[in-house]
């Protein structure tokens, strides 16, 4: 099942400006190895999800997968073929609105190597370019 939350204020929303650069969330926080990206868009909650299998195949069942963005933003669409007009779309999926530096995923408890070989999996579910981050001394 895809990520979604349990409810929302509003059912719909507008689609917004992806400007700056990530302030929050852009470091290692819980794991070694960190997945970051480096550009802007829109992540759904089923490519998350992929990536979050994808991951967890590869570690084995050994160390730990953080999914560190959540998809909150409604993206709506039209059916094809339908004529203009007639208000705004039914709500299609629920996706992560994603600056360049937030990290994305971070994996702990497993060797550099693991690490890597899982967020290249991770990566090619993704719609963005990402690279792998380590995590600081002092964090």
């Amino acid at each position: 099942m895809a990520m979604q939350p349990n409810r929302s204020k509003f059912r719909k929303a507008f689609r917004g400006k992806l400007r700056g650069h990530a302030t929050r969330c852009h470091t290692v926080s819980f794991g070694d190895w960190g997945l970051q990206s480096l550009d802007a868009g829109w992540i759904s909650g089923r490519q998350l999800e992929a990536g979050r299998v994808a991951a967890g195949r590869v570690t084995g069942g050994e160390g730990k997968v953080w999914i560190r963005v959540f998809p909150h933003k409604p993206v709506s669409s039209k059916p094809a073929e339908t004529r203009m007009g007639s208000g705004k779309g039914e709500p299609e999926f629920w996706a992560a609105v994603v600056k360049p530096g937030t990290v994305l995923f971070e994996i702990g408890g497993v060797s550099e190597e693991k690490a890597k070989l899982a967020f290249k999996r991770v990566a090619h579910k993704l719609p963005i370019k990402v690279k792998m981050i380590k995590r600081l001394a002092s964090n």
